[in-house]
């Protein structure tokens, strides 16, 4: 894609349709594999899909008049149902009972309260409106999944992550310190990071499960019990273009301005890491040095547990 609207809850007609089952609930790649081998292409109009041995679908936009009461990772949603020539070809393409809707009111969902504001808003992506990652990060876990394998895992391509934005020319796993961006015109807040589901195991081009690239994630990017690769972004600026080559600079990074729980909480995994020391202490003395030395004007800390309360404007502090 050369080109893309930034909306509030993501790109311009990205993520806004999806399969749901005779309960209503979502259908996903996760489970149904053979998801990954069909190609939906965004038009004017809808949706064109095309699966292999079956045959090219154009799907128009819904009018809205068929409803259907449906549920986003258990959350409820009200989307607008396709036609059952849609809900058939589906149902063969993935060789499951299923129902293509399609998301008219983006507002609909929220975003993580705990990292985000009140008005945030996401479409059907899993929790953020878009996702970031860098090729350099890209490139220096392939470097660690060939050592790994002794060279003998092919390269994986960045599709294996779903990114809405790659940025290239960075120093690997830099956006784990960005914390506010410029992309283009566009400036977006970098509320976590992204922790990575079996789904990055499962080859788009064959739908074949490997144990890629989570089983090297877990030995080199495992903290909090998850696998950590790529950004989330909450557009600040919606209604501006962002376009391929658009120059990408970090506004804030850790260690500038206010520090967030999390960020915190990343960095201590990595001291972690590195030095053996336990986790709850490693997090405490860095929860105290992070804010007596890069937040001491907005957040005092005090004596006492380690016990943290979330202040205004996404600041944390130690009670």
């Amino acid at each position: 894609m050369s080109h893309a609207v930034v909306e509030p809850w993501g790109l311009s007609g990205d993520r806004r349709w999806m399969l749901v089952d005779a309960a209503g609930d979502q259908v996903t790649a996760r489970e149904v594999h053979r998801m990954l081998l069909i190609e939906p292409h965004v038009t004017p109009h809808g949706l064109s899909i095309a699966a292999p041995d079956l045959p090219v679908l154009n799907v128009p936009f819904p009018d809205g008049r068929s409803r259907i009461d449906c549920r986003v990772h258990g959350k409820p949603i009200d989307g607008a149902l396709a036609g059952p020539d849609a809900h058939a070809w589906f149902a063969k393409a993935t060789g499951v009972d299923v129902r293509l809707v399609y998301l008219d009111d983006p507002t609909q969902r929220p975003t993580n309260p705990a990292y985000t504001d009140p008005g945030d808003r996401v479409s059907l992506a899993d929790g953020y409106p878009l996702l970031l990652t860098c090729e350099a990060s890209l490139d220096a876990l392939n470097d660690f999944i060939a050592e790994r394998s002794s060279g003998d895992s092919a390269p994986l391509p960045m599709t294996r992550f779903r990114p809405s934005v790659v940025v290239r020319n960075a120093e690997a796993w830099a956006e784990d310190d960005w914390r506010r961006i410029r992309v283009g015109e566009a400036e977006f807040r970098v509320v976590k990071g992204c922790d990575r589901c079996v789904l990055t195991t499962i080859d788009p081009w064959t739908a074949q499960r490997g144990a890629e690239p989570i089983a090297t994630l877990a030995r080199r990017r495992a903290w909090d019990g998850k696998t950590w690769f790529g950004v989330f972004l909450v557009p600040d600026t919606p209604g501006v273009r962002i376009t391929l080559d658009d120059v990408v600079e970090a506004l804030t990074q850790l260690g500038e301005g206010p520090v967030h729980l999390d960020a915190i909480y990343e960095r201590t995994a990595q001291v972690r890491k590195a030095s053996g020391r336990d986790l709850n202490n490693t997090f405490e003395s860095t929860i105290r040095r992070t804010l007596q030395q890069r937040c001491h004007d907005c957040i005092t800390p005090q004596r006492g547990p380690p016990l943290f309360r979330r202040y205004g404007d996404g600041l944390w502090g130690l009670l």
